[in-house]
């Protein structure tokens, strides 16, 4: 295996993850939703009650973030650089640019660097699909499923289940996520080996058999000119320093929708990928008895070869 380049700068905490009331929020009574009553401390308090769920999602991955210093819709911006204000527990990992050089990427280990993090007005997190400790090496492929406007809740459900049942062939097991937004996700947990360009490949590959056997329903490639009454399978998410939302994240959207991990079992009983809210994704952590995802964190499972998929 490949020498990492990564060079974390803060080693892993050992101590228990500190309760929301150890970060101080400022201004926790402003509007950060509007439209709604939902307050800077109530994103606080969110993240803190469904810490358990979400901080394995994105703890120890170079990390993006969404600000919105002003609230949902009103200058928000990607942030995925590190800087000393965003926290003490806000931790940074040196990784290579792409146009040369490298640069320190923020991530967090614990509930502390979180709450920092919502403290400086974060509001969605988009982890990368590998680790600090092996960012060359990704553990989890995201097929995001794009649907053109028009595009039936019930077209959604059957595409996502037609990419379940195609990475099947392969041997892998695959889990679904609703985005808050208009798509789905189907995010499949991988043993660490396979650098990002086997991942790209074969991720692509997917979408364009499926792209290539159904042209009607499906596209494998951003093409405006051709996406009406179509899904766009988005492999593109599975390249180095690309992300996707993770389970449990906040959207910065009109109505504080959130990105849920749920079982293919479930999208019987489900409308929309916006779904949950912040107040219906409280009540969802706080009666779940099993990980919707149960298995996804000790799934042992390979990247087919190349050789394997021709």
């Amino acid at each position: 295996m490949a020498k990492s380049s990564a060079t974390p700068v803060r080693k892993r905490a050992t101590k228990k993850a500190a309760p929301a009331a150890d970060v101080r929020i400022t201004h926790p009574e402003r509007i950060v939703f509007p439209g709604t009553a939902i307050t800077k401390g109530d994103v606080a308090a969110y993240y803190a009650t469904v810490m358990d769920w979400f901080l394995p999602e994105i703890a120890r991955r170079p990390l993006s973030v969404i600000r919105c210093p002003d609230g949902a819709g009103a200058g928000c911006f990607f942030q995925k650089h590190h800087a000393d204000k965003l926290g003490a527990h806000v931790a940074s990992v040196l990784l290579k640019e792409k146009g040369g050089g490298s640069d320190r990427y923020l991530y967090v280990e614990d509930a502390q660097g979180v709450l920092e993090l919502v403290q400086m007005n974060a509001l969605e997190f988009h982890p990368w699909g590998s680790r600090v400790d092996e960012p060359e090496r990704p553990d989890r492929l995201v097929f995001d499923l794009d649907p053109a406007p028009g595009i039936a809740w019930a077209a959604l459900v059957a595409a996502a289940k037609d990419v379940r049942k195609r990475i099947e062939k392969h041997g892998l097991e695959s889990f679904p996520r609703l985005s808050g937004g208009k798509g789905m996700h189907v995010v499949v947990p991988i043993r660490r080996g396979p650098d990002w360009a086997e991942a790209k490949a074969f991720c692509e590959t997917i979408a364009d058999e499926m792209a290539a056997e159904d042209p009607s329903r499906y596209l494998a490639h951003a093409s405006k000119a051709e996406r009406e009454g179509r899904i766009f399978i988005d492999w593109l998410r599975n390249t180095r320093g690309a992300t996707s939302v993770a389970s449990w994240s906040l959207r910065a959207r009109a109505g504080a929708p959130v990105a849920m991990p749920v079982r293919w079992s479930d999208l019987a009983k489900i409308g929309s990928p916006a779904e949950f809210d912040l107040a219906a994704a409280v009540k969802r952590a706080k009666s779940l008895r099993k990980d919707p995802w149960e298995g996804f964190a000790t799934t042992k499972q390979t990247l087919p070869k190349r050789s394997s998929r021709r």
